[in-house]
């Protein structure tokens, strides 16, 4: 019978591999200490995940409104640790200034998608710049630009 899966932060932390349970933790505490007033943390997706909760944006995510509306994630994948940022994929300032400021934080090629920011290595992780970018958008800005991308 394989093991449950992770319903907390907690427990998604306890059940990381050794190699990867510290450069997690760390980009965690990271994100919790520069993430703005009224995102939360908790699971979803498999993932630790970054939302605003229905008690401020009832609506929810429009894909799924039991849902609340996802912001942020970060995961433990087979061959890469994965941090989501739906502001990158979906604000071009945002996106802009995230990758100006790559260089000044890292020496390595950044290795990103449209939302996904992929390292192959703990010590790829720029945290500075993970904190930076946690930071970088209020719940009221990003309401507004996820409300602006639907009206499309």
């Amino acid at each position: 019978m394989p093991a449950a899966k992770p319903s907390t932060v907690a427990q998604y932390l306890a059940a990381l591999p050794v190699e990867r349970k510290a450069i997690i933790t760390a980009m965690h505490r990271t994100v919790l200490k520069r993430l703005p007033k009224g995102f939360a943390a908790c699971i979803n997706y498999g993932m630790i995940s970054y939302v605003v909760p229905h008690s401020i944006y009832p609506s929810g995510y429009h894909c799924d409104p039991k849902m609340p509306l996802w912001f942020m994630g970060l995961a433990s994948q087979k061959s890469h640790i994965g941090l989501y940022h739906m502001g990158v994929y979906l604000d071009p300032a945002t996106l802009k200034w995230f990758t100006s400021a790559w260089p000044k934080h890292s020496k390595k090629r950044l290795d990103m998608g449209k939302s996904c920011i992929r390292f192959k290595k703990s010590d790829d992780v720029p945290l500075a710049l993970v904190g930076e970018l946690a930071g970088k958008m209020t719940v009221t800005q990003w309401i507004s630009i996820y409300e602006s991308k639907l009206k499309r």
